[in-house]
């Protein structure tokens, strides 16, 4: 006779292959709890296909149901770059590494324009959101020594700002005393 114990010891049944119904349900699931580009639910449903397996004899269309999930509106690749690039703004990134994100994702040069535009308007407003929240030049709570500050214009260049606006954030003790500044933004943003 066995114990209780020894039936949860026992593996766990592999899960039973794909169809194209049970693929459908899942990208379906899954565009419900994450918000995507086409080129990442297509790798979703091939990982998927890879660990479960695939039980019809026709290979599956991934292109093919990628499209019709567009076409429905529940993948928008234009309206992800706008979120994930504003998010990465407001966060204090800068234009480059907002860029590398979306390509990663998967967005297409097209979508990135419009991000793109946004990024280099609002390239002083995210240098100082990245230096209030890492607490850096005038943020700081002291002036930091000149190797703090070489790590902190590190950080800097890390999150995709340009070298000149960055330096002057970091090498700054005080918002006057940061050079073109004005003409990059309005003071009354800061």
């Amino acid at each position: 006779m066995t114990a209780p114990d020894d039936r949860r010891k026992r593996e766990k049944r592999p899960p039973k292959p794909l169809n194209e119904q049970a693929l459908k349900d899942l990208a379906l699931h899954y565009l419900g709890r994450f918000a995507t580009t086409r080129a990442r639910l297509v790798q979703y449903m091939q990982r998927k296909v890879r660990e479960r397996g695939w039980a019809e004899e026709r290979a599956p269309d991934f292109d093919r149901l990628a499209d019709r999930c567009v076409e429905l509106g529940y993948v928008d690749d234009a309206a992800f770059a706008a979120m994930k690039g504003g998010a990465l703004l407001r966060r204090g990134y800068g234009a480059r590494r907002v860029e590398q994100a979306l390509v990663a994702a998967g967005v297409g040069e097209v979508e990135r324009g419009a991000v793109r535009e946004t990024a280099s308007d609002q390239a002083a407003a995210s240098a100082i959101a990245f230096a209030r929240r890492k607490r850096i030049g005038p943020f700081a709570p002291e002036p930091a020594p000149a190797e703090r500050r070489q790590k902190q214009l590190q950080a800097f260049i890390r999150a995709g700002h340009d070298f000149a606006l960055a330096r002057s954030l970091v090498f700054a003790d005080s918002m006057e005393e940061i050079t073109g500044l004005d003409e990059l933004i309005g003071r009354d943003s800061w």
